[in-house]
């Protein structure tokens, strides 16, 4: 049992390190973003980052104390919503991104406006996504969008789409239209960044096939692609034939984007009135998710 013990408080302190480690790049990444981008040119980002810099604009609060005040209130929803650990790290996490921008001193970079609008993003959207990944935030949006879409009929995406455009157009009310147009391309590219750091190069794909061949096309799913393939039992419901009710059985695997094409080939080869359904997936762990090798 102290063994048992043992493992688990290691296995939990290297989790702790490693979200400590994406912490500290996301928030040096996001301070690179803000001190050597945005800030310089009243530039603005969505989100609760762009509130904050929008107050810094319209105030003499210094942006280093704005970002505790602005996501504190998301925090605190994060602690109900979420966890005590998840809020924990994430105001450790907004201290020290006011702390780093508070002392950070970085050269002028560019003058140009597209230049600083998409790098500015990217390394914003870096430090964001690290963050997360570390099981906190830097900007607490996406916490209120959480609590908001369990209470109401809005997604989580809807939530931040129309947050973000009432943040823009009032930023074009009282900074002007120009600026404004240059921070939603800020806020584009730091979406995108965001999206890529969290989920990564390879995108997967949940793909269910319904086939009479389901035999053949499993055993070409392991063999040309070294994927693994959960078969599940089905009764059959109304198809070209009309309606059915014998058992049928369902194959379920997971690819990457990239592999859909050659996918969609061997399915082809096998049965071209199989019917296929691919859907996008945020994340998978465990199973044979990687290739194995083929022999």
């Amino acid at each position: 049992m102290v063994k048992s013990g043992e493992g688990k408080d290691k296995a939990l302190l290297k989790w702790r390190g490693i979200d400590l480690m994406f912490i500290c790049l996301g928030v040096a990444m996001a301070s690179v973003g803000l001190k050597g981008f945005i800030l310089p040119n009243d530039f603005l980002d969505g989100g609760a980052m762009g509130i904050s810099l929008l107050l810094e604009l319209l105030t003499d609060v210094e942006l280093s104390v704005l970002v505790i005040l602005v996501n504190l209130p998301f925090v605190i929803i994060g602690a109900n919503q979420i966890s005590r650990d998840f809020a924990v790290k994430s105001v450790l996490a907004i201290v020290a991104l006011a702390l780093v921008v508070h002392f950070l001193s970085l050269p002028h970079i560019t003058n140009d406006k597209l230049l600083i609008s998409i790098f500015g993003g990217f390394f914003l959207g870096a430090g964001i996504g690290l963050t997360i990944r570390g099981g906190a935030v830097i900007d607490g949006t996406e916490v209120l969008a959480i609590a908001v879409s369990r209470r109401t009929s809005l997604s989580v995406g809807d939530f931040i789409a129309l947050f973000n455009a009432a943040l823009f157009l009032l930023a074009a009310s009282l900074i002007g239209i120009e600026t404004a147009m240059y921070s939603m391309l800020t806020y584009l590219s730091a979406s995108k960044t965001i999206d890529f750091v969290i989920h990564g190069v390879e995108e997967y794909l949940g793909v269910m096939v319904v086939s009479d061949k389901s035999d053949e096309i499993k055993h070409q799913i392991i063999s040309k692609l070294g994927r693994g393939v959960t078969v599940l039992k089905t009764d059959k419901g109304f198809g070209k034939r009309g309606e059915l009710g014998e058992e049928g059985r369902m194959l379920f695997f997971v690819v990457t984007r990239l592999e859909v094409t050659k996918l969609l080939f061997e399915i082809e080869q096998v049965d071209p009135d199989a019917f296929v359904v691919q859907h996008a997936l945020k994340d998978t762990k465990g199973g044979m998710i990687k290739k194995r090798p083929l022999h």
